[in-house]
């Protein structure tokens, strides 16, 4: 958490607590160039910067932010290759974010693996969280590049998931339509003494027209053929699972937040006996919110496109939601703006700033995000801050 302080001491103390613009800037960046837009125009104001994320993509570089110290270690990528991926950790708390390892981005351009890809690399990252000497562990899911329920991490962390020859079934959601037998008895003994929080900021069961296949398997390449032969691979993983823990893994696979980020959600439910809270609520948490907030007279939130979507869990939403409470003023900014004014109004944000009231050009509002967002922070400061 860092704290800028204009030439002059005034009254007013913003808070930016902005989300990134996904493909243009990252949290950390937005922040710096709103406080430097504002600084421009209002030097006496004080600026207090806590970039904030929901559990997917950017939740370790906004925890990174406010403090939490950075671990970097090897781990399986979503296609089996090695790579680097990092956690957050400070005072026993790690913050682990399942797209370092699984993430859509490590995907090379056009390509795609539906069937394939693994999370494996996932339960790798919770078990370096584990050696660190974490005794809590927030598990932001999102940006997955997968679809396997989940097993790819369970492994990882000493389950077997077993083929009729006995035989470990290969990796993805497509491997799971052989699997014959499950064993969560060699699970890291660890995890049992380790209080983990599923946070995500999407609530899709298992399976089904609202689960994991069906809703976001197109968005990791799948052909509706393919979502169809995943959806029912992860309905015979719940099932086999069922046959061997009971009743629990049915009605994990029904719980807000087993479809996320490709089922990953009802692996850590069933396996690792997470609870689900939605991602923005525990972050807010773990970056120390409530207290930044309590210094601020005026919040600034936002991400690249505030939409539908981002009244459903989204940062902004939990962001002005959580300032509406403390009666503190919301404004937003954003690459692109599709809400009407009574939309955003519901959700507690007074007026929103996007980058396409200055530049219509949506491709150069990509490319020229950073000095984009300081105009529009200019222009807050105008109207709020002068």
């Amino acid at each position: 958490m860092t704290t800028t302080d204009g030439a002059v001491t005034g009254a007013a103390q913003v808070l930016v607590a902005a989300d990134k613009f996904k493909g243009s800037l990252t949290a950390v960046q937005v922040a710096e160039r709103v406080t430097a837009g504002i600084l421009r125009i209002a030097p006496g104001v004080r600026v207090e910067a806590l970039p904030v994320a929901d559990g997917g993509d950017g939740t370790v570089a906004a925890a990174v932010a406010a403090g939490f110290e950075r671990h970097e270690v090897r781990v399986t990528g979503p296609l089996g290759e090695q790579r680097s991926a990092a956690f957050a950790l400070r005072d026993g708390v790690a913050v682990v974010e399942m797209a370092e390892a699984s993430g859509l981005q490590h995907l090379p351009e056009g390509v795609f693996a539906p069937l394939t890809a693994t999370t494996y690399g996932s339960g790798e990252l919770l078990r370096a969280a584990l050696d660190a000497g974490a005794s809590r562990i927030v598990f932001g899911v999102g940006g997955s590049a997968t679809t396997d329920g989940g097993a790819g991490m369970l492994a990882a962390l000493g389950a077997r998931f077993l083929d009729a020859g006995g035989e470990p079934v290969t990796p993805g959601g497509g491997g799971l339509r052989d699997l014959a037998s499950a064993d969560l008895s060699g699970l890291d003994e660890r995890l049992a003494g380790t209080d983990i929080v599923l946070a995500s900021d999407v609530d899709n069961p298992l399976t089904g027209p609202k689960g994991a296949s069906a809703v976001y398997g197109p968005q990791k390449g799948a052909s509706p053929e393919e979502v169809a032969i995943l959806d029912g691979a992860l309905a015979h993983y719940a099932a086999v699972l069922e046959k061997t823990i009971g009743r629990k893994a049915a009605e994990d696979a029904l719980s807000p937040g087993a479809g996320a980020a490709g089922g990953i959600g009802y692996g850590a439910l069933v396996g690792l006996g997470a609870s689900f809270r939605p991602g923005i609520e525990v972050m807010l948490d773990v970056l120390g919110f409530a207290d930044a907030l309590a210094r601020a007279t005026l919040v600034i939130t936002g991400e690249g496109s505030l939409d539908e979507q981002t009244l459903h869990g989204k940062a902004p939403a939990g962001v002005a939601a959580a300032a509406r409470a403390e009666n503190k003023e919301v404004i937003a900014v954003c690459g692109r703006l599709a809400l009407l004014p009574e939309a955003l109004g519901r959700a507690g944000i007074r007026r929103a700033y996007a980058l396409t009231d200055i530049e219509p050009d949506v491709a150069r509002c990509i490319a020229e995000a950073g000095p984009l967002l300081e105009k529009v922070a200019e222009n807050i400061a105008r109207d709020f801050l002068s």
